[in-house]
């Protein structure tokens, strides 16, 4: 294993972002729920407690041993700088003004290692309803603000820091500083935790691992499914076989170019036409959940059949990634359901094969670095997410052939249209809804009674929030009478302005 960080989580809408700041350091990290903490060997290097909606007044709040994190360095986000306090015999109590936004920082101890590089009247994003009111003995403070008087604090004796705000997102100025003093300087880690070194020490694990056996992998065009092919197939090579099934649910001619974009890339892939299975299967469903698991299980079905056309297969390749594990784990204790249509599940129970997962470490941004630390198509790297159910969710209610045929076609000038403006590399995905409701319309001289779609374009990181994109009104103009003179069946075309949260960037 690598040096790495640990980052207990008690809950906190920001755990991932600590993470991601943390790896942007070339340094490993993973996210554990504050109630299974592993065993803290050599390898880890210091912990950081996530925030938290709770208050450590609760009854039943989140809680820890800080004494079976042993001597390692240690530093308190929010509710974790609170619960370090609270459990010394500090004292937290209700806020009494709003500890809520942005905040400046007042008073700053430039001797103190964590503050190194950080400014005076630094600005930093305050986010609690609860306010550490006086502090033990043994720590003392070295930052406030005009409202925050105990803002960060270190224990005396011991590498244990605290503070009051959230150094991870990007109102918090410099917030990257203080992580980096935490990370770098305090915790002694060396920064050598690269898209070439993981390549390097994934593929040989692969080797150790897989053998001469043989892997099955189902894959999909996107980056996910085909940065976790190069990498078995780099390890095993003709012993992956992999398999891409055509649903009927692909956007317009998707089938031939996802086969077309892996020729040269020495993938022994297998195409199969399924499209009327899933027809039948989705037949007369409307119920968004219904639909998923017709979707699955039709999948799950058709894999099975042509996995065992393959003789001796022993593993199941997935591209999971890493915010796919964390969120199939409850800081509460049981696992929660991952939804339906993640990756394949299901297959590997019925199929009696173990999964290899050479991704599930690595967040979505950090997938495209490997990728193309190994060369890959840009093209495929710079894909955009698309939904494993297609447009089996982009259609809202009853799914038939003329519904998928229209939607195609209105995804399909939508799509081409951003990469004819040069808008497909600034949204990080877009897509089209195919409303069940129609409108009156006037084409030429006569009135009209058609389908209404929705497009959607999003800016995000990793999808876990997102706001719409911001598309010019000429583009959205020309799109709209596009659409509308081409798509039989289409005769008005509105944009989402939606962010998430509150909404998804899917609209079932």
């Amino acid at each position: 294993m690598p040096e790495q960080i640990l980052i207990l989580d008690f809950g906190s809408q920001y755990t991932q972002l600590i993470a991601r700041r943390v790896r942007e350091l070339n340094v490993y990290c993973e996210i554990h729920p504050f109630n299974r903490i592993p065993a803290i060997t050599g390898d880890i290097k210091g912990v950081i407690l996530s925030g938290s909606p709770c208050s450590v007044r609760d009854e039943g709040a989140p809680d820890i041993d800080l004494t079976a994190l042993g001597s390692i360095p240690v530093l308190g986000v929010c509710y974790g700088a609170q619960l370090m306090a609270h459990k010394s015999g500090g004292e937290v109590q209700p806020s009494q003004t709003r500890e809520y936004g942005r905040a400046k920082l007042t008073t700053v101890d430039h001797h103190n290692e964590l503050l190194k590089e950080v400014s005076q009247d630094s600005q930093v994003w305050m986010s609690h309803a609860d306010t550490i009111v006086s502090l033990p003995e043994e720590y003392q403070i070295i930052a406030s603000t005009p409202s925050v008087k105990v803002t960060a604090f270190v224990h005396k004796t011991k590498k244990h820091y605290a503070i009051q705000f959230h150094p991870e997102v990007t109102h918090s100025t410099e917030g990257k500083n203080l992580l980096r003093n935490f990370v770098v300087h305090i915790c002694g880690c060396e920064q050598g935790w690269t898209p070439d070194l993981f390549v390097e020490a994934t593929v040989a694990d692969l080797k150790k691992k897989l053998g001469n056996d043989k892997v099955v992998m189902a894959l999909s065009g996107g980056v996910d499914s085909t940065v976790a092919a190069s990498l078995i197939h780099q390890a095993i090579g003709k012993n992956l076989y992999c398999i891409f099934v055509d649903n009927g649910l692909l956007r317009k001619n998707e089938f031939q170019q996802v086969l077309d974009s892996y020729e040269g890339m020495g993938l022994n892939i297998k195409g199969v036409d399924a499209k009327e299975k899933f027809y039948t299967a989705l037949n007369g469903l409307t119920d968004p959940e219904e639909k998923r698991k017709a979707i699955g299980k039709t999948f799950i079905d058709v894999f099975d059949e042509e996995a065992h056309r393959i003789s001796d297969v022993k593993w199941l390749g997935q591209g999971t990634i890493y915010p796919d594990v964390i969120e199939s784990v409850s800081v509460n204790g049981p696992s929660v359901t991952i939804k339906s249509h993640h990756n394949v599940g299901g297959l590997p129970a019925k199929m009696n094969l173990k999964v290899v997962e050479p991704l599930n470490t690595l967040f979505k941004d950090e997938v495209r670095l490997v990728g193309k630390s190994m060369d890959l198509d840009p093209t495929i790297l710079g894909r955009h997410p698309f939904p494993g159910p297609g447009l089996g969710i982009r259609i809202l209610g009853d799914i038939t052939r003329e519904k998928v045929r229209i939607l195609q076609e209105v995804d399909h000038i939508f799509i081409n249209g951003l990469r004819e403006k040069n808008l497909y590399n600034e949204v990080w995905q877009a897509g089209a809804m195919l409303l069940p409701v129609q409108s009156v319309g006037v084409m030429g001289d006569e009135r009209t009674y058609e389908s209404v779609v929705a497009l959607r374009a999003v800016i995000s990181v990793d999808g876990m929030t997102a706001d719409w994109s911001h598309l010019p009104y000429d583009f959205l103009s020309e799109v709209s009478s596009s659409i509308i003179n081409n798509v039989k069946g289409v005769n008005r075309v509105v944009y989402d302005i939606s962010s998430k949260p509150p909404a998804t960037i899917e609209w079932e």
